[in-house]
């Protein structure tokens, strides 16, 4: 006996919103975890009055949440195994490099009016938090989404331009530590390798990365779910406009702001796309 339209259409809207459900379940979830997380992280660098962890514990937020989304999903498809297993690679290398850094430096400039602070430090562990869920977001719905949708080119160019980005931030960071380390630099600024081509080559290895996790992910998204888009705008518009390139242009304008060099730096590399100038 065949189905009827009417108790087809029924079947079709129960399994929409039982869709819906599961997926919120794994952004609340997740949502829930992260907070749990960046509070508990607060509560202990508070006491110690440390930032030591501060960025290890977002980057390996990032890592347990996308683990843990991708469990509670309930699907195991191989985009989002790949999804996964990039933003692992991700966390495991940022969050290894600024570790090392600051055991090298002993202290965050970020943090010198924070630290002893609780309420304040409080709000820097929040952000973290809301950093964390907005930025991995994509792969939060990608992780709770049961249906799969083959390999395509949105995949292929997405995993493309992680890569780019992934290699981008990882050879910046990389040249910068060099640079640094070397004793006939003190003093000087980087203008050398990636950073002749971009003032901030690391933040737009950032940009890419979830960019691409983004492209990749939008392959299964429907209606509402590409409001996800947010999550790359969001790191743009972070590192942009808020924590990262502000503020470090502030601190080389002061530092350097009076040498003719710098000036000519400042004027003839970009600030963060490598376009060339007219």
């Amino acid at each position: 006996m065949s189905e009827s339209p009417e108790l087809r259409a029924v079947l079709f809207e129960l399994l929409a919103e039982l869709k819906e459900l599961m997926m919120g379940s794994v952004l609340v979830k997740s949502a829930l975890t992260d907070l749990l997380l960046q509070w508990g992280g607060w509560a202990v660098a508070a006491a110690l009055r440390t930032e030591k962890f501060y960025d290890l514990m977002g980057s390996g937020t990032f890592i347990l949440l996308a683990h843990l989304s991708r469990m509670w999903g309930g699907a195991d498809h191989t985009r989002q195994k790949v999804q996964t297993g990039l933003v692992t690679a991700w966390g495991l290398r940022l969050g290894t490099f600024l570790f090392m850094r600051i055991l090298k430096d002993g202290h965050d400039r970020r943090f010198n009016n924070v630290r002893d602070s609780p309420g304040t430090f409080f709000v820097y562990w929040t952000i973290q938090a809301v950093w964390v869920f907005m930025t991995l977001l994509p792969t939060l719905m990608l992780n709770g989404e049961r249906r799969d949708v083959p390999l395509g080119t949105r995949d292929y160019i997405g995993w493309t331009i992680w890569g780019l980005g992934f290699a981008t931030e990882a050879i910046a960071d990389q040249q910068k530590w060099v640079f640094k380390r070397d004793p006939e630099n003190t003093g000087r600024f980087i203008q050398s390798g990636l950073w002749a081509y971009s003032r901030h080559p690391n933040y737009l290895g950032e940009v890419l990365q979830w960019a691409g996790l983004w492209l990749s992910a939008s392959s299964v998204m429907t209606g509402s779910q590409y409001v996800s888009v947010v999550s790359p705008l969001f790191v743009w518009f972070l590192l942009r406009y808020v924590s990262g390139i502000p503020i470090l242009e502030k601190q080389a304008l002061k530092k350097w702001g009076s040498d003719p060099a710098f000036q000519d730096y400042v004027r003839t590399t970009p600030l963060l796309w490598p376009l060339p100038k007219f």
